[in-house]
């Protein structure tokens, strides 16, 4: 498997808008996904959950878009910039680094490195 071409057609679905599709058809069962340096959130159900509460946190999603990305060996890094407004009406720019690691076509560990500043 072409970690560079998964890593591009997991990203071009996010910035379709289908985050939770390209959750499902992309992360594997046992998926570990962490931010910044907390502790890892285990197995695909819990990290779901997750994923739907951040896109319901959502009200309107005005962009993202991918400014690098690399592979090396199992592991795609990609940096991102998304343009959100929160329910409640909070507009921000979010910028962050995902590191994600592959095996058999599928992300099993995926790290989010951003400033809470």
């Amino acid at each position: 498997m072409n970690i560079a071409e998964l890593d591009k057609e997991l990203n071009d679905q996010v910035l379709g808008g289908d985050i939770l599709g390209a959750f499902d058809r992309f992360y594997a069962e046992n998926v570990e996904m962490r931010e910044n340096s907390a502790p890892p959130v285990a197995g695909k159900a819990a990290n779901r959950e997750r994923e739907v509460q951040f896109v319901g946190a959502v009200q309107e999603f005005h962009g993202a878009r991918v400014l690098a990305s690399a592979v090396n060996g199992d592991t795609s890094f990609s940096e991102w910039e998304m343009d959100v407004t929160f329910q409640g009406g909070m507009r921000v720019t979010m910028a962050q680094v995902a590191v994600r690691t592959w095996a058999g076509g599928q992300v099993v560990k995926e790290r989010f490195y951003y400033n809470k500043g």
